[in-house]
């Protein structure tokens, strides 16, 4: 049964805001997206009003999931601050970002201390990337293929929601399902379990989001699925240093982030952005690939440094991160991560597996403690 806006307004018609008025006329109201059973928007409120509008948005969400056919909701709280007006006051004892302080020291209140674990998942590790362009997703899906290879339970969470690209790298179209619970099954597929924000919306939807109505989906695809026991869960990140990561970074306890980048100066400047960011956010650095590290023609076997050769490997001894390796500008990369047949799958033989391998064994022994742990 497919859901229209009108069907989602007039269930809205129910849920009183606090200024009294029925929420489709408080004009509050982001665009509203309905699509195959999944609903998104946002309410829009001043920030010094945010607290007085939570309860609202929770029976908003109630009233969406009730209509028939709605499988998911998404409905984001979005408090901006008007421009020019001072920012709401904090509690007594609780600091603003900037002074937050590695657990247990976080105060009482701020975003660091709602960390909690995902129930089954050991651990927890981001995989990021300064920039855009530099082979992230592939390296993500093919580092947690090489996890499983040694053995390990692993899932797989595609949280690049402007971007998603894991979809098409492991050849999944298909729409999750709901558990009893109403959480949604993660897909599987080369013995992964598997949950991305493209597989609740088209391929070709642009997703024009705001800050928050990111956080808010990713907090929904770390807390709303049913991920069972894993040994490990790769998040693959957007690229850059913001809302996405810091809600990663505040939702769960991670155990690691593993930065990728190519050799050239430009993204190891932005690399270094990145490994900085989680720092400061208290997570373990795993280390850094280069990603694109040479080229080999298949051809003739010449070797070319296209991005020039070795710049991960000396950022990574200036700043005291491990090195995890250095993986190949290949045509066999590219081919099989188009095809959504990635090459630790495609070809588990080959040299470029291998390299994957290597990689991954490098984090599960940084990882071995806290898997043994849960």
């Amino acid at each position: 049964m497919s859901v229209t806006q009108q069907q989602v307004l007039e269930a809205l018609r129910r849920v009183r805001s606090p200024r009294g008025v029925a929420l489709p006329d408080a004009n509050v109201l982001s665009p509203i997206t309905a699509n195959d059973g999944k609903v998104f928007f946002s309410i829009n409120v001043d920030a010094a009003e945010a607290r007085a509008w939570e309860d609202a948005r929770a029976q908003a969400e109630a009233a969406v999931r009730a209509i028939p056919g709605v499988t998911m909701a998404m409905i984001a709280l979005t408090a901006e601050r008007r421009p020019g007006a001072a920012p709401p006051p904090r509690a007594p004892g609780v600091q603003p970002a900037a002074a937050h302080r590695p657990p247990p020291q976080h105060p009482a209140g701020s975003p660091m201390a709602r960390q909690a674990e995902i129930p089954g998942v050991a651990a927890v590790i981001a995989v990021a990337s300064g920039k855009g362009g530099v082979g992230k997703s592939t390296t993500a899906l093919n580092l947690a293929l090489g996890l499983r290879d040694l053995g390990l339970k692993v899932g797989l969470l595609d949280a690049d929601i402007y971007g998603p690209s894991i979809p098409r790298l492991t050849g999944l179209h298909d729409k999750p399902g709901l558990d009893d619970t109403k959480k949604m099954i993660p897909l599987q597929r080369f013995g992964l379990s598997i949950m991305s924000i493209g597989f609740l919306v088209e391929e070709q939807t642009a997703m024009i989001w705001r800050g928050p109505m990111v956080m808010s989906a990713i907090t929904q695809m770390l807390r709303d699925v049913a991920w069972g026991t894993l040994d490990v869960l790769v998040v693959d990140m957007p690229p850059g240093t913001g809302d996405a990561q810091l809600t990663l970074a505040q939702n769960v306890p991670l155990k690691g982030a593993v930065i990728v980048s190519t050799p050239q100066d430009l993204s190891l400047i932005d690399a270094r952005r990145g490994l900085a960011m989680f720092r400061k956010v208290n997570v373990p650095v795993l280390g850094i690939i280069e990603n694109m590290s040479y080229f080999q023609c298949p051809h003739c076997g010449t070797r070319s440094d296209i991005f020039g050769h070795g710049g991960a490997r000396h950022e990574a001894e200036q700043l005291g991160v491990p090195f995890l390796g250095e993986v190949p500008l290949h045509m066999d990369i590219r081919a099989t991560s188009d095809a959504g047949t990635p090459v630790v799958v495609s070809a588990p033989e080959g040299p470029h597996a291998a390299i994957y391998r290597a990689i991954a064994g490098q984090v599960r022994d940084q990882l071995k403690g806290a898997i043994a742990a849960a």
